[in-house]
């Protein structure tokens, strides 16, 4: 369904493509675009909204179900139910001696006591916080193209009958965003990989997550150097907030975290791009949440609150990947897109290099994304507290 409405949208933009050189046309030999010409590309605009609106929502309807695999199907318990891992184990069959290498997870451990825990005793995972709030779109290309507005002209104005009527200007810039690849692989003897649970819970909740750990910080603070992701913190994805504390104090605030917040989200407002997110270091956000006024009452409400954090009306987004001293204030589903040309995938092989002479397994994943930042000016970043 959502490759029919690509296709459609392709149509459309030839069609907008057509009319606009029309439309020039008519300008040059008469001055004016005709009624129909106007009627024609207003129409051809609203078909390409809602085409598009159509394909978000087509999105975040597969993202709701397929995002993630059902727990009793889910990375692992595919990979160990596969006819490749069954191969793997008949071939083992005849009970090798175990080779331990170099960077190479073997079954080693705890194997000499008369009781063992099942599974893995699993480090510290992170929440993920930046991703979800993106708009998301699927995409079958290598990279991303788009046209931004740069500057717009308004010359509207109220015109005398039989009087020039005054001409507004638009201006554009392009831009180009090459899809990047995000992987890792690890190697685990087959010894190993013949705990199926451990094996399971290894691709669920360690190569999965390192994968979508990295994509996390990407999303912030990649430098936009293929092959990087361009980050919402990169130079030129944002409206610098310009406050120091000297201006701070010369508009009448003081220089803490609550007035610069409250001071660049003002500033969004003024600029037609009201802020709905905040964007935060999980240090700084927890400074916030913990300070308390003369009387030693908490600011941001008693610890048993339970509602969604905010600041001014905007939610809170804590984040270990967010510069610490640093805030970002916008609205992400207006400022960037998130394009998803693949989802993570995980395989196995004992091809990789000497793998099948020491007996080993390389497990890798991946998945292929791009981050756009089509309207820096919805979106503010600067130093928490300016000096």
């Amino acid at each position: 369904m959502s490759d029919a409405i690509l296709k459609a949208i392709d149509a459309v933009e030839t069609k907008l493509s057509a009319m606009s050189e029309k439309a020039d046309g008519e300008m040059k030999s008469l001055g004016k675009v005709t009624t129909d010409t106007k009627t024609a590309l207003d129409n051809i605009g609203t078909e390409q909204r809602e085409l598009a609106d159509r394909l978000v929502k087509l999105e975040q309807e597969r993202k709701a179900t397929n995002d993630l695999p059902k727990q009793e199907d889910g990375y692992g318990e595919q990979f160990v139910k596969s006819a490749d891992f069954e191969s793997f184990k008949k071939a083992d069959a005849r009970g090798r001696t175990r080779i331990e290498v170099k960077n190479t997870i073997t079954n080693a451990i705890g194997n000499t006591y008369s009781e063992r825990r099942p599974g893995i005793v699993e480090g510290a995972f992170r929440l993920f916080t930046i991703e979800d709030l993106l708009t998301k779109i699927p995409t079958s290309a290598p990279s991303i193209d788009w046209v931004r507005e740069n500057v717009f002209t308004n010359a509207a104005a109220e015109t005398a009958e039989g009087v020039a009527k005054p001409q507004s200007s638009l201006t554009f810039t392009t831009g180009t965003m090459p899809v990047s690849t995000v992987a890792h692989w690890i190697k685990i003897t087959r010894q190993l990989a013949m705990d199926n649970a451990a094996l399971a819970a290894y691709i669920n909740r360690r190569m999965v997550y390192g994968v979508n750990l990295r994509v996390e910080n990407q999303l912030l603070v990649g430098n936009g150097t293929a092959p990087n992701i361009n980050g919402l913190l990169n130079t030129g994805n944002f409206t610098a907030h310009g406050y120091t504390a000297a201006s701070l104090t010369a508009a009448g605030l003081a220089n803490n975290r609550f007035d610069l917040i409250g001071a660049a989200m003002g500033d969004s407002a003024l600029a037609d791009y009201p802020a709905d997110t905040v964007i935060l270091n999980t240090g700084d956000w927890w400074k916030m949440r913990l300070a308390k006024d003369t009387q030693g009452r908490y600011l941001l409400g008693e610890p048993g609150s339970a509602a969604v954090p905010q600041l001014f009306g905007a939610n809170v987004v804590a984040s270990n990947a967010m510069t610490a001293g640093s805030v970002w204030i916008g609205n992400l589903a207006q400022a960037a897109t998130l394009w998803i040309r693949e989802g993570v995938v995980v395989e196995m092989s004992d091809s990789d290099e000497n793998n099948f002479q020491l007996n080993l397994i390389t497990i890798r994943a991946e998945r292929r994304l791009a981050l756009t930042v089509e309207k820096p000016a919805a979106a503010r970043f600067g130093l928490l507290v300016p000096a």
